[in-house]
Order: C-alpha cells, then sequence, then structure tokens
C-alpha cells in the first residue's frame, strides 16, 4: 500500500511554530547588528544593461556631430565630451536640477518612447547672446522666470539640430527617428515619466573659449531601451557605415591628383665608346625613327603614338593602348 503524502495536524503544527521560532531569531539578530537591513532582491539593481558600452559609444560619436549645433551660435567650434551614463530614478534626477530649466521632449518613434532634452537656462542665455552678436562670456545666474521670444527660438534651434545628431548618433546600432513633441520650463511639470520610474542619464559637458564650460543632459527611459539591451551591452560595431561621400571624393580626387612622368621615346641608337670620347658640340648622332613613337608611363610602356604637333608645340598623338600590366 502506498504512503499517504498528506502531513497530519501534529506536523503542520509542529512546522508552524519552527517557522515562528526562526522569525524571532532572525528580528533578534538584525536588532541586535547595526550592518544588516532589510533587501529586496531586484529592487535596486541599476545595472540591467551591463556596462552601456555601445551607449557610451553613440554618445562620443554625439558629440562629433553636436558641435556643427553649436558653431553658428557661438562662432567657433566647441569642445564637446560626454559622461559615463547614469542610472537612476526621474525623482533623483530632479531634485538635482533647477525648476527653471529647457526641457525638450523628443519621440524615438522605433522604440515607442520618449527621451528627454535638459539645457540649463544660464546656457540658454550665452546661446542666445553669442548668437545674435554679444560674446561667448558665461553670464551671471539667470534668475527663474521665462524664456523670452528670442530665446525660445534659440531653444528650437538647438533641440531640432540635436535631435538630428542623436538620429545619426545612433544609426549604427539601430535606426531611431527623434523628432521633438513639446517643450516645458518647469521640471516640476514635465509629462515625461513617472517620479519613481528608472532613468538613464547621459550628461555632456561644452567647453567654452575664455569661460566656464556648460552642460545639458539627455534623458532615456530605461524601460525605453530594454528591448534593445544585448545591443547596447555589444562591444561588436554595427555592419551599417556612414556612406560619406564627401570622404570618397576627396579620397577620389588625391588619387587622380597623383603626379606621374610620362617620357615618348623615338628611338635607341647605338654608338661606341670610342666615338663618345670624342663627341663634341654641333655633332649629329642619325636615328631611324620606326613607325610610331612609344610611350612611358613612369618607366612602363603604355602607348604607341604618332609624333606631330600641337600649336607652336611638338606632340604625340595617342594610337593604341598597349596591353601591360600596371
Amino acid at each position: 500500500m502506498a504512503s499517504s503524502k498528506q502531513l497530519s495536524s501534529d506536523e503542520v503544527e509542529a512546522l508552524i511554530d519552527g517557522l515562528s521560532d526562526e522569525s524571532e531569531s532572525y528580528s533578534s539578530v538584525v536588532a541586535d547588528s547595526k550592518e544588516v537591513r532589510p533587501f529586496s532582491l531586484g529592487s535596486d539593481d541599476l545595472s540591467v544593461l551591463g556596462d552601456y558600452y555601445a551607449l557610451r559609444m553613440i554618445n562620443e560619436r554625439f558629440c562629433r556631430l553636436a558641435r556643427s549645433v553649436f558653431l553658428p551660435m557661438l562662432r567657433v567650434q566647441p569642445r564637446i565630451s560626454s559622461f559615463p551614463p547614469e542610472v537612476k530614478t526621474f525623482d533623483e534626477y530632479s531634485q538635482n536640477v533647477e525648476t527653471f530649466v529647457s526641457l525638450n521632449t523628443s519621440r524615438m518613434e522605433e522604440l515607442k518612447g520618449n527621451s528627454l532634452l535638459v539645457v540649463p537656462p544660464d546656457f540658454i542665455s550665452l546661446l542666445t547672446n553669442s548668437y545674435y552678436g554679444g560674446s561667448v562670456v558665461r553670464s551671471l545666474r539667470r534668475a527663474a522666470g521665462e524664456f523670452t521670444a528670442t530665446e525660445q527660438r534659440v531653444i528650437e534651434i538647438i533641440s531640432e539640430g540635436l535631435d538630428d545628431a542623436l538620429t545619426a548618433a545612433w544609426k549604427d546600432l539601430t535606426p531611431v527617428t527623434f523628432s521633438v513633441t513639446g517643450r516645458e520650463e518647469n521640471i516640476q511639470f514635465a509629462s515625461f515619466v513617472d517620479g519613481s520610474d528608472t532613468v538613464i542619464v547621459c550628461s555632456f559637458l561644452v567647453q567654452l573659449p575664455n569661460s566656464e564650460p556648460a552642460t545639458f543632459d539627455v534623458l532615456y527611459p530605461l524601460q525605453v531601451l530594454k528591448p534593445i539591451a544585448s545591443q547596447l551591452r555589444s562591444r561588436l560595431q554595427s555592419e551599417v557605415g556612414d556612406d560619406d561621400l564627401t570622404w570618397k571624393q576627396r579620397l577620389e580626387q588625391a588619387i587622380l591628383s597623383i603626379p606621374l612622368l610620362v617620357t615618348a621615346e623615338l628611338d635607341r641608337p647605338k654608338t661606341t665608346l670610342g666615338r663618345m670620347i670624342t663627341v663634341r658640340k654641333n655633332d649629329v648622332f642619325p636615328i631611324s625613327a620606326a613607325d610610331g613613337v612609344t610611350v612611358f608611363v613612369e618607366g612602363r610602356e603604355m602607348f604607341t603614338a604618332e609624333l606631330g604637333q600641337s600649336g607652336q608645340f611638338a606632340a604625340v598623338e595617342m594610337t593604341k593602348r598597349l596591353k601591360t600590366k600596371l
């Protein structure tokens, strides 16, 4: 007869008593030790995407592309560098940011999410002043209020330009199109993500001539980037590359501009050493020019030609190209 797997009432009561004893024992240990604290597995895991290697590469390329966005305003090409991406909740990020700030929300259509561009008001004032002829000098701390119509136009220019730069920077990893969907001036009213949601903060430093550096941030919700987490952890470059026609054209132009020595040979007369010793001025060497002239390019036979004249100059007309390996 098979044994029953059902516990008796005495066995159930013994198990409950044993669990109660362990719980009390654990509580006493926690109370006596200051180093032990409760921990919920998975709640504090902020390294879901590994070391963000691909994202760092994207940020470095974005730095190079973003220079052309600020060049027309600063009238100099600034040096832009990126900090390592940080993972934190949106509330934690908001605590370290001024209440009055330029917030630009962009839609990432392919990833079905949004990104947030955060630009301090001091930097907006500096760009506006420089764009309209002022000097590139870091102004005093700007008082909280509203951006002027002129500053709003500058914000529009740089937000659209930086979105284009982000689109190009992400192209090698995965096609992502950034398009501005909204702007705000108070971070408390930013309809980006919930305060408890995790975001990836990418900070950038703009070096300014004869002035203190400026900063701006780009934020990505962690949930939006999770579908491409494996790509963001990858250290391999995508096979998709930029079709840089300018570089190809310059390379082709440089190759086609290489100077080559062209020599037209009429004949190869022979003489003796004795005659060469006695050769004087106005002496003549007879030659027997065959039909056609051989043309050499860098010492290699390349063409046969006919001797003629072009204007006041002697010239050769190419008649046949020889099958010579380069």
